[in-house]
Protein backbone atom coordinates (compact mmCIF):
# COMPACT_ATOMS: atom_id res chain seq x y z
CA UNK A 1 0.00 0.00 0.00
CA UNK A 2 1.25 3.47 -0.87
CA UNK A 3 1.14 6.15 1.81
CA UNK A 4 -1.85 8.44 2.20
CA UNK A 5 -1.37 11.87 0.66
CA UNK A 6 -2.80 15.28 1.51
CA UNK A 7 -5.29 16.42 -1.12
CA UNK A 8 -4.83 20.17 -1.48
CA UNK A 9 -7.04 22.61 -3.39
CA UNK A 10 -5.67 26.13 -3.62
CA UNK A 11 -7.71 28.91 -5.21
CA UNK A 12 -9.26 26.59 -7.78
CA UNK A 13 -11.45 28.39 -10.31
CA UNK A 14 -13.06 26.86 -13.38
CA UNK A 15 -14.87 28.88 -16.03
CA UNK A 16 -17.03 27.23 -18.72
CA UNK A 17 -17.78 30.11 -21.05
CA UNK A 18 -19.97 32.49 -19.05
CA UNK A 19 -20.60 29.91 -16.29
CA UNK A 20 -18.26 29.82 -13.33
CA UNK A 21 -18.52 26.25 -11.98
CA UNK A 22 -15.86 26.66 -9.27
CA UNK A 23 -14.78 29.99 -7.77
CA UNK A 24 -11.62 30.34 -5.68
CA UNK A 25 -12.14 27.03 -3.88
CA UNK A 26 -9.51 26.11 -1.29
CA UNK A 27 -9.61 23.05 0.95
CA UNK A 28 -7.74 19.92 1.97
CA UNK A 29 -8.35 16.31 2.90
CA UNK A 30 -5.97 14.70 5.38
CA UNK A 31 -4.75 11.07 5.55
CA UNK A 32 -6.19 8.83 8.24
CA UNK A 33 -9.71 10.30 8.19
CA UNK A 34 -12.81 9.95 6.03
CA UNK A 35 -13.60 13.37 4.55
CA UNK A 36 -17.09 14.03 3.25
CA UNK A 37 -17.47 16.31 0.23
CA UNK A 38 -20.98 17.79 0.26
CA UNK A 39 -22.91 20.31 -1.78
CA UNK A 40 -26.22 20.68 -3.61
CA UNK A 41 -26.60 19.69 -7.25
CA UNK A 42 -24.65 22.07 -9.45
CA UNK A 43 -22.39 23.23 -6.61
CA UNK A 44 -19.22 22.17 -8.48
CA UNK A 45 -18.37 18.93 -6.64
CA UNK A 46 -17.85 16.78 -9.72
CA UNK A 47 -15.94 19.50 -11.55
CA UNK A 48 -13.64 19.92 -8.55
CA UNK A 49 -12.95 16.18 -8.37
CA UNK A 50 -12.29 16.02 -12.11
CA UNK A 51 -9.79 18.86 -11.76
CA UNK A 52 -8.06 16.90 -8.98
CA UNK A 53 -7.82 13.83 -11.25
CA UNK A 54 -6.52 15.75 -14.25
CA UNK A 55 -9.67 15.28 -16.33
CA UNK A 56 -10.48 19.00 -16.44
CA UNK A 57 -7.97 21.84 -16.48
CA UNK A 58 -8.60 24.61 -13.95
CA UNK A 59 -8.85 28.16 -15.20
CA UNK A 60 -6.69 29.16 -12.23
CA UNK A 61 -5.47 27.61 -9.00
CA UNK A 62 -4.01 24.19 -8.30
CA UNK A 63 -5.19 20.78 -7.09
CA UNK A 64 -2.48 18.39 -5.92
CA UNK A 65 -2.02 14.99 -4.31
CA UNK A 66 0.85 15.15 -1.87
CA UNK A 67 2.00 18.38 -3.54
CA UNK A 68 2.08 16.79 -7.02
CA UNK A 69 -0.49 17.33 -9.81
CA UNK A 70 -2.16 14.17 -11.03
CA UNK A 71 -0.59 14.46 -14.49
CA UNK A 72 2.89 14.20 -12.96
CA UNK A 73 2.29 11.14 -10.78
CA UNK A 74 4.71 8.36 -11.67
CA UNK A 75 2.24 5.57 -10.86
CA UNK A 76 -1.30 7.00 -10.91
CA UNK A 77 -3.24 3.76 -10.37
CA UNK A 78 -1.04 2.82 -7.41
CA UNK A 79 -1.34 6.33 -5.94
CA UNK A 80 -5.02 7.18 -6.24
CA UNK A 81 -8.10 5.07 -6.91
CA UNK A 82 -11.18 6.93 -8.11
CA UNK A 83 -14.76 6.19 -9.06
CA UNK A 84 -16.60 9.20 -10.47
CA UNK A 85 -20.28 9.13 -11.35
CA UNK A 86 -21.60 5.92 -12.91
CA UNK A 87 -18.83 3.55 -13.90
CA UNK A 88 -19.15 1.95 -17.34
CA UNK A 89 -18.53 -1.74 -17.88
CA UNK A 90 -18.56 -4.00 -20.92
CA UNK A 91 -21.78 -6.01 -20.44
CA UNK A 92 -20.33 -9.11 -22.08
CA UNK A 93 -17.20 -9.21 -19.93
CA UNK A 94 -16.91 -10.89 -16.55
CA UNK A 95 -15.90 -8.99 -13.44
CA UNK A 96 -12.59 -10.85 -13.24
CA UNK A 97 -11.72 -10.11 -16.88
CA UNK A 98 -12.75 -6.48 -16.43
CA UNK A 99 -10.17 -6.04 -13.68
CA UNK A 100 -7.55 -8.09 -15.56
CA UNK A 101 -7.61 -5.55 -18.40
CA UNK A 102 -6.59 -2.75 -16.04
CA UNK A 103 -4.16 -4.86 -14.07
CA UNK A 104 -2.26 -5.85 -17.22
CA UNK A 105 -2.33 -2.30 -18.60
CA UNK A 106 -0.93 -0.85 -15.35
CA UNK A 107 1.64 -3.61 -14.85
CA UNK A 108 -0.02 -4.96 -11.70
CA UNK A 109 0.13 -8.63 -10.64
CA UNK A 110 -2.99 -10.59 -11.56
CA UNK A 111 -3.25 -11.76 -7.96
CA UNK A 112 -4.65 -8.32 -7.14
CA UNK A 113 -7.78 -9.19 -9.14
CA UNK A 114 -8.83 -11.98 -6.77
CA UNK A 115 -7.81 -9.95 -3.72
CA UNK A 116 -9.90 -6.92 -4.61
CA UNK A 117 -12.92 -9.01 -5.64
CA UNK A 118 -12.75 -10.71 -2.25
CA UNK A 119 -12.49 -7.35 -0.50
CA UNK A 120 -15.70 -6.06 -2.08
CA UNK A 121 -17.56 -9.36 -1.72
CA UNK A 122 -17.75 -10.36 -5.39
CA UNK A 123 -15.65 -13.52 -5.34
CA UNK A 124 -18.68 -15.78 -5.84
CA UNK A 125 -19.82 -13.89 -8.95
CA UNK A 126 -16.41 -13.09 -10.44
CA UNK A 127 -17.17 -15.33 -13.44
CA UNK A 128 -20.55 -13.78 -14.21
CA UNK A 129 -20.92 -11.20 -16.98
CA UNK A 130 -21.31 -7.66 -15.73
CA UNK A 131 -24.41 -7.16 -17.88
CA UNK A 132 -26.35 -9.24 -15.35
CA UNK A 133 -25.13 -7.32 -12.30
CA UNK A 134 -27.44 -5.20 -10.17
CA UNK A 135 -26.68 -1.54 -9.45
CA UNK A 136 -25.25 -2.43 -6.05
CA UNK A 137 -22.99 -5.10 -7.54
CA UNK A 138 -21.73 -2.62 -10.11
CA UNK A 139 -20.93 -0.20 -7.30
CA UNK A 140 -18.87 -2.90 -5.62
CA UNK A 141 -17.07 -3.66 -8.88
CA UNK A 142 -16.25 0.02 -9.32
CA UNK A 143 -14.79 0.08 -5.82
CA UNK A 144 -12.78 -3.06 -6.64
CA UNK A 145 -11.24 -1.20 -9.57
CA UNK A 146 -10.37 1.75 -7.31
CA UNK A 147 -8.61 -0.63 -4.90
CA UNK A 148 -6.84 -2.59 -7.65
CA UNK A 149 -3.54 -0.72 -7.33
CA UNK A 150 -3.70 -0.71 -3.50
CA UNK A 151 -3.57 3.12 -3.52
CA UNK A 152 -3.09 5.39 -0.56
CA UNK A 153 -5.78 7.82 -1.79
CA UNK A 154 -9.41 7.02 -2.59
CA UNK A 155 -11.77 9.48 -4.30
CA UNK A 156 -15.32 8.12 -4.45
CA UNK A 157 -18.48 9.74 -5.80
CA UNK A 158 -21.70 8.40 -4.24
CA UNK A 159 -20.21 5.02 -3.23
CA UNK A 160 -23.37 3.93 -1.37
CA UNK A 161 -25.71 4.55 -4.29
CA UNK A 162 -27.70 1.42 -5.11
CA UNK A 163 -26.60 -0.54 -2.03
CA UNK A 164 -29.11 -2.21 0.29
CA UNK A 165 -29.03 -1.45 4.04
CA UNK A 166 -26.56 -4.29 4.64
CA UNK A 167 -24.36 -3.04 1.81
CA UNK A 168 -24.45 0.53 3.13
CA UNK A 169 -23.29 -0.66 6.53
CA UNK A 170 -20.55 -2.72 4.88
CA UNK A 171 -19.41 0.31 2.85
CA UNK A 172 -19.34 2.46 5.98
CA UNK A 173 -17.16 -0.01 7.88
CA UNK A 174 -14.85 -0.52 4.87
CA UNK A 175 -14.22 3.21 4.40
CA UNK A 176 -13.48 3.69 8.08
CA UNK A 177 -11.09 0.72 8.02
CA UNK A 178 -9.28 2.10 4.96
CA UNK A 179 -8.87 5.44 6.74
CA UNK A 180 -7.64 3.68 9.88
CA UNK A 181 -4.88 2.13 7.74
CA UNK A 182 -3.61 5.65 6.98
CA UNK A 183 -5.23 6.19 3.59
CA UNK A 184 -6.83 9.43 2.45
CA UNK A 185 -10.54 8.87 1.78
CA UNK A 186 -12.58 11.61 0.08
CA UNK A 187 -16.26 10.72 -0.34
CA UNK A 188 -18.93 12.74 -2.16
CA UNK A 189 -22.50 11.92 -1.19
CA UNK A 190 -26.03 13.25 -0.87
CA UNK A 191 -27.04 10.86 1.91
CA UNK A 192 -26.57 13.23 4.83
CA UNK A 193 -27.61 10.70 7.48
CA UNK A 194 -25.10 8.16 6.19
CA UNK A 195 -22.40 10.84 5.91
CA UNK A 196 -22.94 11.76 9.55
CA UNK A 197 -22.27 8.15 10.57
CA UNK A 198 -19.26 7.65 8.31
CA UNK A 199 -17.10 10.76 7.95
CA UNK A 200 -14.75 12.44 10.42
CA UNK A 201 -14.53 15.81 8.67
CA UNK A 202 -16.55 17.73 6.10
CA UNK A 203 -15.97 19.99 3.12
CA UNK A 204 -19.16 21.77 1.98
CA UNK A 205 -19.37 23.92 -1.13
CA UNK A 206 -22.18 25.95 -2.65
CA UNK A 207 -22.14 27.80 -5.97
CA UNK A 208 -18.52 26.74 -6.42
CA UNK A 209 -17.36 28.32 -3.15
CA UNK A 210 -16.29 26.84 0.17
CA UNK A 211 -18.89 27.37 2.90
CA UNK A 212 -17.54 25.00 5.56
CA UNK A 213 -14.50 22.89 6.37
CA UNK A 214 -13.83 21.10 9.63
CA UNK A 215 -14.97 18.30 11.89
CA UNK A 216 -18.57 17.38 12.60
CA UNK A 217 -18.28 18.92 16.06
CA UNK A 218 -17.28 22.25 14.50
CA UNK A 219 -20.33 22.35 12.26
CA UNK A 220 -22.62 23.93 14.85
CA UNK A 221 -22.14 26.51 17.57
CA UNK A 222 -22.49 25.33 21.20
CA UNK A 223 -25.22 27.93 21.68
CA UNK A 224 -27.36 26.03 19.17
CA UNK A 225 -27.76 23.15 21.62
CA UNK A 226 -30.00 22.82 24.64
CA UNK A 227 -30.66 20.23 27.33
CA UNK A 228 -34.09 18.62 27.45
CA UNK A 229 -35.06 17.17 30.83
CA UNK A 230 -38.29 15.92 32.37
CA UNK A 231 -39.46 14.10 35.47
CA UNK A 232 -42.72 12.66 36.83
CA UNK A 233 -42.58 15.45 39.41
CA UNK A 234 -41.96 18.30 36.99
CA UNK A 235 -42.78 20.98 39.58
CA UNK A 236 -40.06 19.72 41.95
CA UNK A 237 -37.57 19.57 39.07
CA UNK A 238 -38.41 23.16 38.08
CA UNK A 239 -37.84 24.39 41.65
CA UNK A 240 -34.50 22.57 41.87
CA UNK A 241 -33.25 24.08 38.60
CA UNK A 242 -34.46 27.56 39.56
CA UNK A 243 -32.63 27.28 42.88
CA UNK A 244 -29.43 26.42 40.97
CA UNK A 245 -29.86 29.52 38.78
CA UNK A 246 -30.68 27.61 35.60
CA UNK A 247 -33.40 29.15 33.46
CA UNK A 248 -35.81 26.73 31.81
CA UNK A 249 -38.58 26.80 29.25
CA UNK A 250 -41.58 24.50 29.48
CA UNK A 251 -42.18 22.52 26.32
CA UNK A 252 -44.46 19.63 25.53
CA UNK A 253 -41.52 17.23 25.69
CA UNK A 254 -40.28 18.58 29.04
CA UNK A 255 -38.08 21.40 30.32
CA UNK A 256 -35.43 22.99 28.09
CA UNK A 257 -32.29 24.44 29.67
CA UNK A 258 -29.93 26.31 27.31
CA UNK A 259 -27.33 27.33 29.87
CA UNK A 260 -26.51 23.86 31.24
CA UNK A 261 -25.40 20.54 29.80
CA UNK A 262 -26.74 17.09 30.63
CA UNK A 263 -24.09 16.41 33.27
CA UNK A 264 -24.90 19.55 35.23
CA UNK A 265 -28.68 19.05 35.04
CA UNK A 266 -28.38 15.39 36.06
CA UNK A 267 -26.24 16.27 39.06
CA UNK A 268 -28.80 18.85 40.26
CA UNK A 269 -31.66 16.35 39.95
CA UNK A 270 -29.69 13.65 41.77
CA UNK A 271 -28.79 15.95 44.66
CA UNK A 272 -32.48 16.88 45.02
CA UNK A 273 -33.55 13.23 44.91
CA UNK A 274 -35.63 13.68 41.78
CA UNK A 275 -36.04 10.75 39.40
CA UNK A 276 -35.74 11.76 35.76
CA UNK A 277 -37.71 10.34 32.85
CA UNK A 278 -35.89 12.24 30.08
CA UNK A 279 -32.43 13.74 29.82
CA UNK A 280 -30.72 14.38 26.49
CA UNK A 281 -28.93 17.02 24.43
CA UNK A 282 -30.79 18.48 21.46
CA UNK A 283 -29.44 20.57 18.61
CA UNK A 284 -29.89 21.21 14.89
CA UNK A 285 -29.65 18.19 12.61
CA UNK A 286 -27.00 17.95 9.90
CA UNK A 287 -29.65 18.44 7.24
CA UNK A 288 -30.81 21.70 8.83
CA UNK A 289 -27.28 23.09 9.17
CA UNK A 290 -26.39 21.97 5.64
CA UNK A 291 -29.38 23.77 4.12
CA UNK A 292 -28.60 26.93 6.10
CA UNK A 293 -24.97 26.90 4.93
CA UNK A 294 -25.65 26.37 1.24
CA UNK A 295 -28.44 28.96 1.21
CA UNK A 296 -26.32 31.59 2.96
CA UNK A 297 -28.52 31.82 6.06
CA UNK A 298 -25.63 30.54 8.18
CA UNK A 299 -22.04 31.68 7.59
CA UNK A 300 -19.23 29.66 9.15
CA UNK A 301 -15.80 31.19 9.94
CA UNK A 302 -14.00 28.30 8.19
CA UNK A 303 -15.25 29.65 4.84
CA UNK A 304 -12.73 32.49 5.21
CA UNK A 305 -12.62 35.05 2.43
CA UNK A 306 -14.75 32.91 0.16
CA UNK A 307 -17.94 33.86 1.98
CA UNK A 308 -17.14 37.55 1.82
CA UNK A 309 -17.29 37.30 -1.97
CA UNK A 310 -20.48 35.26 -2.02
CA UNK A 311 -22.72 38.28 -2.44
CA UNK A 312 -20.88 39.55 -5.52
CA UNK A 313 -21.80 38.05 -8.89
CA UNK A 314 -19.08 35.89 -10.43
CA UNK A 315 -17.04 37.85 -12.99
CA UNK A 316 -13.96 37.21 -15.01
CA UNK A 317 -10.74 38.86 -13.91
CA UNK A 318 -10.19 41.36 -16.70
CA UNK A 319 -7.07 42.81 -15.09
CA UNK A 320 -5.12 39.58 -15.28
CA UNK A 321 -3.09 39.06 -18.46
CA UNK A 322 -4.72 36.55 -20.78
CA UNK A 323 -3.16 33.14 -21.00
CA UNK A 324 -2.55 31.41 -24.32
CA UNK A 325 -5.21 28.81 -23.52
CA UNK A 326 -7.86 31.48 -22.87
CA UNK A 327 -7.29 33.99 -25.66
CA UNK A 328 -5.01 32.74 -28.43
CA UNK A 329 -6.43 30.28 -30.99
CA UNK A 330 -4.53 27.03 -31.44
CA UNK A 331 -1.85 27.10 -34.12
CA UNK A 332 -1.57 24.14 -36.52
CA UNK A 333 2.22 24.05 -36.27
CA UNK A 334 2.32 23.70 -32.46
CA UNK A 335 0.01 20.87 -31.30
CA UNK A 336 -0.86 20.69 -27.62
CA UNK A 337 1.03 18.16 -25.49
CA UNK A 338 -0.66 14.82 -24.80
CA UNK A 339 -1.20 15.48 -21.09
CA UNK A 340 -3.10 18.74 -21.63
CA UNK A 341 -6.86 19.13 -21.66
CA UNK A 342 -8.19 21.79 -23.99
CA UNK A 343 -11.65 23.01 -23.09
CA UNK A 344 -11.99 26.03 -25.38
CA UNK A 345 -15.24 25.58 -27.34
CA UNK A 346 -16.75 28.10 -29.80
CA UNK A 347 -19.79 29.90 -28.46
CA UNK A 348 -21.95 28.99 -31.44
CA UNK A 349 -21.51 25.22 -31.02
CA UNK A 350 -24.68 23.38 -30.01
CA UNK A 351 -24.74 21.90 -26.47
CA UNK A 352 -24.77 18.31 -27.75
CA UNK A 353 -21.77 18.95 -29.99
CA UNK A 354 -20.02 20.73 -27.11
CA UNK A 355 -20.45 17.69 -24.88
CA UNK A 356 -19.12 15.38 -27.59
CA UNK A 357 -16.07 17.57 -28.19
CA UNK A 358 -15.37 17.82 -24.46
CA UNK A 359 -15.59 14.03 -24.05
CA UNK A 360 -13.19 13.48 -26.97
CA UNK A 361 -10.70 16.06 -25.66
CA UNK A 362 -10.80 14.56 -22.15
CA UNK A 363 -10.19 11.07 -23.57
CA UNK A 364 -7.14 12.35 -25.46
CA UNK A 365 -5.75 13.89 -22.26
CA UNK A 366 -5.59 10.67 -20.28
CA UNK A 367 -2.27 9.46 -21.66
CA UNK A 368 -0.38 10.25 -18.47
CA UNK A 369 3.25 9.59 -17.52
CA UNK A 370 3.77 6.55 -15.35
CA UNK A 371 0.66 4.74 -16.56
CA UNK A 372 1.64 4.08 -20.19
CA UNK A 373 3.46 1.10 -21.56
CA UNK A 374 4.89 0.84 -25.06
CA UNK A 375 7.36 -1.33 -26.90
CA UNK A 376 10.86 -0.11 -27.58
CA UNK A 377 10.33 -0.43 -31.33
CA UNK A 378 7.45 2.03 -31.43
CA UNK A 379 4.73 -0.56 -30.76
CA UNK A 380 1.19 0.04 -29.59
CA UNK A 381 0.98 2.04 -26.36
CA UNK A 382 -1.86 2.36 -23.90
CA UNK A 383 -2.54 4.49 -20.83
CA UNK A 384 -4.79 3.89 -17.82
CA UNK A 385 -6.26 6.76 -15.81
CA UNK A 386 -7.67 6.33 -12.33
CA UNK A 387 -11.19 6.76 -13.70
CA UNK A 388 -10.90 3.54 -15.69
CA UNK A 389 -10.39 4.87 -19.22
CA UNK A 390 -7.81 3.15 -21.41
CA UNK A 391 -6.37 5.13 -24.30
CA UNK A 392 -4.93 3.06 -27.18
CA UNK A 393 -2.17 4.96 -28.94
CA UNK A 394 -1.30 3.58 -32.44
CA UNK A 395 2.42 3.07 -33.17
CA UNK A 396 4.24 5.49 -35.39
CA UNK A 397 3.79 4.77 -39.06
CA UNK A 398 0.55 2.81 -38.59
CA UNK A 399 -1.65 3.46 -41.58
CA UNK A 400 -5.15 4.80 -41.11
CA UNK A 401 -7.73 2.05 -40.78
CA UNK A 402 -5.32 -0.78 -39.90
CA UNK A 403 -5.79 -2.74 -36.70
CA UNK A 404 -2.90 -3.86 -34.49
CA UNK A 405 -2.70 -7.65 -34.10
CA UNK A 406 -2.71 -7.27 -30.31
CA UNK A 407 -6.30 -5.96 -30.45
CA UNK A 408 -7.65 -7.92 -33.42
CA UNK A 409 -9.07 -10.75 -31.28
CA UNK A 410 -10.53 -8.72 -28.41
CA UNK A 411 -14.03 -8.88 -27.03
CA UNK A 412 -16.90 -7.82 -29.23
CA UNK A 413 -17.37 -4.09 -29.14
CA UNK A 414 -13.82 -3.39 -27.95
CA UNK A 415 -12.34 -2.22 -31.25
CA UNK A 416 -13.80 -1.15 -34.59
CA UNK A 417 -11.48 -0.75 -37.53
CA UNK A 418 -11.80 2.29 -39.74
CA UNK A 419 -11.98 0.09 -42.89
CA UNK A 420 -15.02 -1.79 -41.55
CA UNK A 421 -17.30 1.09 -42.54
CA UNK A 422 -18.77 1.02 -46.11
CA UNK A 423 -17.22 3.37 -48.61
CA UNK A 424 -19.47 6.01 -50.14
CA UNK A 425 -19.04 7.02 -53.76
CA UNK A 426 -18.97 10.75 -54.23
CA UNK A 427 -21.22 10.35 -57.26
CA UNK A 428 -23.96 8.91 -55.04
CA UNK A 429 -23.98 11.93 -52.78
CA UNK A 430 -26.29 14.70 -53.77
CA UNK A 431 -24.73 18.11 -53.34
CA UNK A 432 -26.80 21.29 -53.23
CA UNK A 433 -26.52 23.40 -56.39
CA UNK A 434 -26.37 27.12 -55.94
CA UNK A 435 -28.86 28.94 -58.10
CA UNK A 436 -27.71 32.19 -59.58
CA UNK A 437 -29.96 35.17 -59.27
CA UNK A 438 -31.15 36.92 -62.52
CA UNK A 439 -29.31 40.07 -61.54
CA UNK A 440 -25.99 38.18 -61.14
CA UNK A 441 -25.65 35.45 -63.79
CA UNK A 442 -21.93 35.08 -63.18
CA UNK A 443 -20.16 32.65 -60.77
CA UNK A 444 -20.40 33.27 -56.99
CA UNK A 445 -17.86 35.75 -55.67
CA UNK A 446 -16.53 33.23 -53.16
CA UNK A 447 -15.71 30.65 -55.90
CA UNK A 448 -12.48 31.36 -57.85
CA UNK A 449 -12.89 31.44 -61.62
CA UNK A 450 -11.52 28.27 -63.23
CA UNK A 451 -8.81 28.56 -65.82
CA UNK A 452 -9.46 27.23 -69.36
CA UNK A 453 -6.96 24.44 -68.75
CA UNK A 454 -8.83 23.15 -65.75
CA UNK A 455 -12.18 23.64 -67.49
CA UNK A 456 -11.19 21.61 -70.56
CA UNK A 457 -9.52 18.80 -68.70
CA UNK A 458 -11.88 18.66 -65.71
CA UNK A 459 -13.99 15.67 -64.84
CA UNK A 460 -17.40 15.64 -66.52
CA UNK A 461 -20.18 15.65 -63.96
Amino acid sequence: MSDGQVLEFSGVTKQFGSVQAVSGFSGRAEPGVVTGFLGPNGAGKTTTLRILLGLVRATSGTATLGGVPYAKLRHPLQTVGAVLEAASFHPGRTAANHLKVYAQAAGLPLSRVDETLATVGLSDVAGRKVGGYSLGMRQRLGLAYALLGDPGVLVLDEPSNGLDPEGIKWMRLLLRELARQGRTVLVSSHLLTEVQQTVDSLIIIAQGRLVFQGGLDDLTDPSDFSTVVDAPDRAALTRALDAAGIETEVLRSGLTARSADTLQVGAIAASAGIALSTLHRRGPALEEVFLDLVSGVRVHPSAGGATAEASAPPTLNDSAPPTPNDSAPPTPTAPAPADTVSDTVPDDVAPAVTAAIAAELEAESLSLPGAAASSAAGGTAFAVASTGVIDIIPPLGLESGSVPDAFADGDAGDFVAADSFPEVDEADVETPVEQDSPEDPGPPASRPEESPEHHDGGEQR
